[in-house]
Parts: C-alpha cells; sequence; structure tokens
C-alpha cells in the first residue's frame, strides 16, 4: 500500500518539532541578558549564549547512532526531558553555575531531539517524497524560531525573564505530550539486521572459539560509526551557507548602527521566515524532482545577492530584500542538504546520517558569529560582507570535490 505523505504520526512530530525547536529558540535572545542580571561578566555571557550549540555539536554523534539503534519515541521522550529540566534550571537559576549546567543540559537534549525527530519524519516518508517531506519539516522549524523569539520577548519586557522561560518549559512539556499520541514510535529499522547479526556473530564467535580466527571480524561489523563519511561533503555545503546567516543574526544589528543606517532591524528576520515559509510551500514538489546541483548553484547565487544588498543597504527595502534572497539561500539549501543526506546514508543510517548534518550546521552556527566578530574587529565594516562572499564559492568547489558517485547518488 502506498504510504500517506500526511498520516496522523507525520502531523504529530511535525508538532513536536515546532515545540522542540520554539523551547531553545525562545531562550536564546534573552539568556545573556539574564545571565548578566544575575552577575555573570561579558565574557561569561559570551560562553552561556553559545553553549548549547557547542554541547549539541558534540552530542550529535551519540544521538545519531542512538536514532538508529532504539525507539525514536523513546529518544524523543528523553530529549524533551532534558530541555525541561533545562528550562526548570533556568526559572529558578540563583547564580550564573546554574544557568551553565542548565545549558549544557539543554544542549543534549536538544541534540537528542533535533536528530531523532528529523530520523523519525524521514522514516515515515515515502521514499519519493523526503524532499517535500523534510521541506515541511523545515518549514516548522522556520515557523518556530520565527515565532518562538517574539513570543520571549514580549513576555520579557512585560513580565520578565523567568515568566518567559515559564514559555519555554510549556513548549519542552508539550514535546512530550503530543508524541504520546503517535501509533509508529519509530522501531530501528535495523533491528531485523542487528538480531541476524547477532546470531551471526554468535555462530562466528563459537566458530572462533574452535578455529582462532574471526573474531576481529566479529568486532569490526559492530563498530560504532560517529559520522557518516559518505554525509561528509553536504556537512560541509551547510556550513558554508550558515555562516554568513548566522554572522548576520549575530552583528546584524551593530553593523547597522555602526554604518548610521536608518533600518529597522527588527523586521529583517520575520520577514526571512515569512519568505522561508512561501519558498518551501511552493516548491515543495520539485523538492524530489531536481537534481541537488540546481539547488546549490540557484541558492549560492541567491545567497550572494543577499550578501550583496546587505553590503548596499541604505533603506528598509532592500534590507527586506535581502533577508528575501537570504531564505532562499541558507533557508532552501537547509532543507535540501538534510534531505540529500537521508537520501545519500541509506534508510538502515538515518539517525547518523542526520547527525552529521546537523554536526556542520552546529559548526556554521559557532563559526558564523566567531568569524563575524574577527571581521568586526578586524576590518573597516564596509568590508564585514564582502568577505563572507567567499563561503559561496567553497561551496562549489566541496560540491566538485566531493566527486561522481555523490553527485550520481
Amino acid at each position: 500500500m502506498r504510504q500517506k505523505v500526511f498520516s496522523k504520526d507525520i502531523i504529530l512530530v511535525l508538532a513536536a518539532t515546532f515545540f522542540y525547536m520554539a523551547s531553545p529558540m525562545l531562550v536564546t535572545p534573552l539568556i545573556t541578558g539574564f545571565t548578566e542580571s544575575i552577575g555573570a561578566s561579558a565574557a561569561l555571557m559570551g560562553l552561556v549564549g553559545g553553549l548549547m550549540n557547542l554541547v549539541s555539536l558534540f552530542c550529535r554523534p551519540v544521538a545519531g547512532n542512538l536514532a538508529d539503534r532504539i525507539c525514536k519515541y523513546n529518544l524523543s521522550f528523553i530529549g524533551a526531558v532534558f530541555m525541561t529540566a533545562a528550562c526548570v534550571g533556568y526559572i529558578f537559576a540563583p547564580n550564573e553555575i546554574v544557568v551553565i549546567i542548565a545549558r549544557i543540559i539543554n544542549g543534549f537534549g536538544f541534540a537528542c531531539c533535533s536528530v531523532c525527530m528529523a530520523t523519525w519524519m524521514s522514516n515515515m516518508l515515502p521514499k519519493e517524497k523526503i524532499g517535500s517531506g523534510m521541506g515541511f519539516y523545515g518549514t516548522m522549524n522556520a515557523l518556530a524560531m520565527a515565532v518562538a523569539p517574539a513570543i520571549g520577548v514580549s513576555a520579557y519586557q512585560t513580565f520578565g525573564y523567568r515568566v518567559s522561560f515559564v514559555i519555554a518549559l510549556i513548549f519542552s512539556l508539550a514535546i512530550i505530550v503530543v508524541i504520546q499520541f503517535t501509533g509508529d514510535k519509530g522501531e530501528p529499522e535495523n533491528m531485523n539486521a542487528e538480531r541476524n547479526d547477532t546470531e551471526r556473530a554468535d555462530a562466528e564467535r563459537s566458530d572462533a572459539e574452535n578455529t582462532g580466527a574471526g573474531a576481529a571480524d566479529v568486532k569490526q561489523k559492530r563498530r560504532l560509526e560517529l559520522i557518516d563519511v559518505k554525509v561528509i561533503p553536504i556537512a560541509l555545503i551547510i556550513m558554508l551557507f550558515a555562516i554568513p546567516y548566522c554572522a548576520t543574526q549575530s552583528f546584524l544589528v551593530t553593523y547597522a548602527e555602526i554604518r548610521g543606517l536608518n533600518v529597522s532591524v527588527s523586521l529583517f528576520f520575520p520577514a526571512y521566515a515569512v519568505v522561508l515559509i512561501v519558498l518551501r510551500l511552493s516548491l515543495r514538489n520539485l523538492f524530489d524532482k531536481l537534481p541537488f546541483h540546481v539547488f546549490l548553484i540557484a541558492s549560492a547565487l541567491s545567497e550572494l545577492l543577499a550578501i550583496l544588498f546587505l553590503t548596499i543597504m541604505k533603506n528598509n527595502a532592500v534590507m527586506l530584500l535581502a533577508s528575501c534572497f537570504l531564505a532562499g539561500g541558507y533557508g532552501i539549501m537547509s532543507s535540501v542538504c538534510q534531505s540529500t543526506a537521508i537520501l545519500l546514508a541509506g534508510k538502515e543510517k538515518r539517525g547518523l546520517a542526520n547527525s552529521t548534518y546537523y554536526i556542520g550546521l552546529d559548526l556554521g552556527m559557532t563559526l558564523g558569529p566567531v568569524i563575524g566578530g574577527a571581521l568586526y574587529g578586524g576590518l573597516d565594516i564596509g568590508w564585514f560582507y564582502p568577505v563572507l562572499m567567499v563561503t559561496m564559492p567553497l561551496a562549489g568547489v566541496v560540491y566538485i570535490g566531493a566527486g561522481r558517485r555523490m553527485r550520481e547518488k
């Protein structure tokens, strides 16, 4: 029977996806200010701001292996519990040490949920609909990234930091509630294969006891993989697309102030999110029909135009054009790269593929602000965006260097 593209379980996983992304995205714009309000130094504020993504970066290989080996429901539940615990830590934190511990816990929970939800979603999709299905998955992420910060900032301005963190706690609890109603619990695809491998390994081990051989082969078959080698080029490409976006996210306000621009920076990311949602819905059928290099070329040109408009912007109209083209660049490629990673890896390794993809994304999210800070401190502000243009040719170089096998696949 042909599997439904929008079954009840898929809709529930999409809802849980919104909540897992909304919880940390609500906290992100507030956590540095909150840490300062309870006595942290400027250096510690910066550490707290990036700590969740740093922890996620190191946890993703483990989460990716777990997503291929255990029930997706169980891993999502564990991740949601950790995210809930982190929010409780924020709400009652008496000092910055508790905030740091909560950020570490949040990073582990976020890594589990992000890898697991993406794998769970992809496993419920027919192969010919993975591109469009993961496009909807990305749309839920984009919606959460647009809505949650606005809710958090509004709640903070009206009620204070801790009430905002209560809302983040509600989002985390909503993950736990929503996944209770799923019928497909996301059992690992390789469960039967692993059972057969175990039986085969027992037989080989028995033979090895008699022959003195075979133990090394058994050990080799059961090795733990930290990344999927086939997905590394995709991870590098999304990293390069993420660097200009994350540098903009961190420095756009400062960039506009230093250049004395009369623009409403607060409009940039909501406009980006709206355009991205429209693009993903409009292109959903093309994600499964057009080859990867078509999206790579189109999105690279779009991101280059975004960087160009940010370089020359003098008013809101040019700034909004930049946000539109950035949605066509990084926004579209984040979905295309994720679905391509899933297809490259095969169904039994989708958790590992997702974790490898997210490693690239985490690196981009970490390097973007770091590179932006270096450019801001070391060059004239007018060169901030022109230097970032180099990322798009580098993405093309990675694709060309990845080899014919990846392009054919």
